[in-house]
């Protein structure tokens, strides 16, 4: 019977030094075990033993043993208890392995070797998404560091500008009256339609000065066009801005 004592007293210090605040003596009425002998909770959790302790713990499990007269020659007294996120079934289930791995290890110290089987399953069921709380939370702050937006590229200006240009017309057709609108369609020929009109041979009657002032006319248009063509840009980039704070 003394030898007993002193390798179960040897077992609690060395689990004592190794897990330090993780392992508590707890009066037996809070073990759920039926005895009256030492009862002691170990705190386990799936995150490495580096873990910063500040951080939240979405699963936590509490670990519960007491030796038994002739323990290790008789498997310890074994209880598991969620401190959080671990459900009932999965208590059961964890239970029933670790009463089976003690039987397997009669005739040794067998605590913590329990200690990490139980941990190990506590990373394999939960330790990929432990918990409801965190996860959701973690969603939350990635959908706010999503980019929004997109990069600015040579097509998608074009694009842009195509039907910026397109909207801007659609605004001046609706603020013209009907009047200047046929008006409009009436100056636009095609080139059958302006031959047979006889306007080319006044066009014809040109002199050479009005060819090049039309040329010099030309070339302003299209200094003109470039410079419409960096508003535009100015334009479509501080609305890429804007959506983008959206």
């Amino acid at each position: 019977m003394a030898d007993y004592e002193q390798e179960q007293d040897m077992e609690v210090e060395a689990l004592q030094a190794i897990l330090m605040d993780d392992i508590k003596e707890i009066d037996p009425s809070e073990s759920g075990i039926a005895t009256t002998a030492r009862c002691f909770q170990i705190l386990l959790s799936p995150q490495d033993d580096d873990f910063d302790e500040s951080a939240y713990v979405p699963v936590q499990l509490a670990l519960i043993f007491a030796h038994t007269e002739k323990y290790p020659d008789e498997p310890p007294l074994l209880n598991v208890k969620s401190v959080r996120g671990i459900k009932p079934h999965d208590l059961a289930s964890l239970k029933e392995k670790l009463e089976q791995e003690a039987k397997e290890n009669l005739g040794m110290a067998m605590v913590y070797t329990l200690v990490s089987s139980a941990k190990e399953w506590l990373s394999e069921i939960y330790g990929q998404n432990g918990g409801d709380e965190e996860p959701e939370e973690t969603e939350a702050e990635e959908e706010v560091i999503i980019p929004h937006g997109e990069a600015v590229t040579v097509e998608s200006f074009l694009a842009w500008r195509d039907r910026f240009e397109a909207e801007l017309a659609l605004q001046r057709a609706k603020l013209m009256p009907d009047s200047a609108l046929t008006s409009s369609k009436e100056k636009k020929l095609t080139g059958r339609q302006y031959f047979e009109s006889g306007r080319h041979a006044v066009k014809g009657a040109s002199t050479v000065a009005d060819e090049d002032e039309e040329e010099e006319e030309d070339i302003e248009f299209d200094d003109d066009f470039e410079d419409d063509e960096e508003d535009m840009l100015e334009h479509y980039l501080a609305q890429q801005s804007e959506n983008s704070a959206a």
